[in-house]
């Protein structure tokens, strides 16, 4: 009996815990916003990079015709 009233609490607690982490994802914090943004800003260094790198090699490729 005692433990069939442990594994309730317990799964009654799992739930809970699960609830509340749900509802904390939901709403973005300032720390959370600035890293989306440094994200973006990575990966738009990025694809800069990657034309740049095929501006090169188009000018490479001209070059040597």
């Amino acid at each position: 009996m005692k433990n069939s009233m442990m594994r309730r609490f317990g799964m009654a607690f799992v739930i809970a815990m699960m609830a509340g982490g749900l509802a904390a994802c939901e709403e973005e914090g300032p720390a959370e916003q600035a890293g989306e943004e440094m994200d973006q800003a990575v990966e738009d260094a990025g694809e800069s990079m990657e034309d740049m790198g095929e501006e090169m090699e188009e000018s490479a490729e001209e070059a040597t015709n």
